[in-house]
């Protein structure tokens, strides 16, 4: 009898083994193609530190639309078509809406951040803030006032042409502090700019995936400060009193300004503060805080690094800089300087400002985390990706709950089938077409419910820096 016992022991233990390994594998073989993952690592060896968006693109080649990745038990799904982005991100935008844990941006004050709130009503009410005042019907407002700071910044580069990244950073945050805050900057030695910078790289190295063991084992910020290993507790601690300085003290600059009856009007702060009666409550003023402090730091890096990409192509594409001065001088004539509404009657220099988007977007894998290395200026820019809240199947894939879901913005917008020669600067390309000039900006400027709420601020922005520069200027290689 004994025997028996032990005899059906094995065979349940040896059925449920095999049942668990013919499930696993079952699971394994519904998951979207990807390269061969190795035992616990999964792929994380294989994802580089930098320039990944280059990786990810020869395995989209390899593998397809849909790649799927493990890091450590971190399920990655990387989109590569601009199809499948639009089906599962603004299709099903329900369920892949939400942001993965970041448990030591969190603990470095960055915790109550637009960026990295869930999908929940505090999300939805800091989005709204930011729509209602950047959104396409408010943003005509702040036109006149970027279009005198991209003159400002020409007429400097004419005075200090080998200084041009440094007066680039001046005249961008220049522009964002004065929407977001109603504060106007002439030097970049401002003490909200150089809080913001400091908040900036705060966030750029406390959201770096892979180098916080927290992130992983979230329970070990509740360890006492004095056992051993938990000097990322310290760091933590000394980071969110930066980060509450810089969300805190220019929105108050902003609140005080407008009661004393000294704001610069219209600016984001204001007009939300105008919507609550100048009496917002507890809740919405920290909503109110937290998005414009996203505002001023989401706007700056993104903003330089599309205007830096700009004169980098008109350097290398002389022929192009000259057919978009020719449109200008032909549709505008000598007498004035092209403004952000003659965009529509300028279709060659819109194109080539879709193409700077396009040929080296801002943020190369949507909201991924990466180091962004413009041509002519290094820079690392932080974005989040999108995180699946439950088991989806699509075309047959199985893409399973707590997925981080990258778009390869890089991929979409270098597809050789939809965009010729990917690697060659060409407006001519959109043949004067909004359809295909949005194709671009769909992608740039991420997608669903996570899509950029600055998207027609970062459009306006280029667009007047561009077409006052090519305007006025020849842009050469130093003699």
């Amino acid at each position: 009898m004994e025997s028996l016992s032990n005899n059906i022991g094995i065979t349940l233990l040896a059925a449920g083994v095999a049942y668990f390994a013919f499930a696993s594998l079952v699971r394994r073989t519904n998951y979207p193609p990807g390269p061969r993952r190795l035992p616990i690592v999964g792929n994380a060896f294989q994802i580089p530190k930098t320039f990944q968006w280059l990786t990810f693109s020869k395995w989209a080649e390899k593998y397809g639309s849909i790649v799927y990745l493990e890091a450590v038990g971190q399920p990655l799904v990387l989109l590569n078509s601009y199809e499948v982005a639009k089906d599962l991100l603004e299709q099903r935008s329900a369920i892949y809406s939400d942001r993965p844990h970041l448990e030591m941006a969190y603990l470095s004050g960055y915790d109550k951040a637009f960026v990295l709130q869930p999908y929940n009503d505090n999300w939805r009410q800091q989005r709204k803030i930011l729509t209602q005042d950047l959104g396409p019907r408010m943003i005509p407002r702040y036109h006149t006032f970027k279009e005198g700071e991209a003159r400002l910044l020409t007429k400097s580069i004419l005075d200090e042409p080998s200084n041009l990244e440094h007066l680039i950073k001046l005249r961008i945050a220049a522009i964002i502090l004065r929407i977001t805050y109603g504060h106007y900057i002439s030097a970049d030695t401002d003490p909200f700019l150089t809080l913001g910078r400091a908040a900036m790289d705060i966030f750029s190295r406390s959201a770096e995936p892979g180098v916080w063991l927290v992130d992983a084992i979230p329970i070990l910020k509740k360890l006492p400060t004095w056992v051993p290993g938990t000097g990322f507790l310290h760091t933590a601690a000394a980071w969110r009193q930066v980060v509450h300085k810089a969300a805190w003290e220019p929105y108050m600059w902003a609140k005080r300004n407008l009661e004393s009856g000294t704001a610069l009007l219209p600016n984001t702060c204001a007009t939300a503060l105008e919507a609550s009666g100048g009496q917002p409550s507890t809740e919405l003023e920290e909503q109110l805080v937290w998005a414009a402090c996203m505002m001023m730091e989401g706007g700056m890096d993104t903003s330089m690094i599309s205007a830096m990409n700009f004169f980098h192509a008109m350097l290398l594409n002389p022929a192009v800089q000259k057919k978009a001065q020719k449109e200008i001088d032909s549709v505008i004539g000598l007498d004035r300087l092209p403004t952000i509404e003659d965009k529509d009657s300028l279709p060659y220099v819109k194109g080539l400002v879709t193409e700077v988007l396009r040929l080296r977007p801002a943020i190369p894998l949507g909201l991924f985390f990466v180091s962004v290395i413009s041509p002519v200026l290094t820079r690392q820019t932080k974005g989040v990706p999108h995180a699946l809240v439950k088991d989806d199947l699509y075309e047959g894939m199985h893409l399973p709950k707590g997925s981080v879901v990258i778009p390869n913005a890089w991929h979409m917008l270098h597809d050789p089938d939809v965009f010729p020669n990917p690697m060659e600067f060409q407006p001519e390309r959109y043949n004067n077409l909004d359809s295909a000039m949005k194709r671009v900006t769909d992608v740039a400027f991420g997608f669903g419910r996570r899509l950029c709420p600055g998207k027609a601020f970062g459009e306006g922005t280029l667009f007047a820096i561009a077409s006052t520069v090519l305007a006025t200027c020849d842009i050469t290689p130093p003699r």
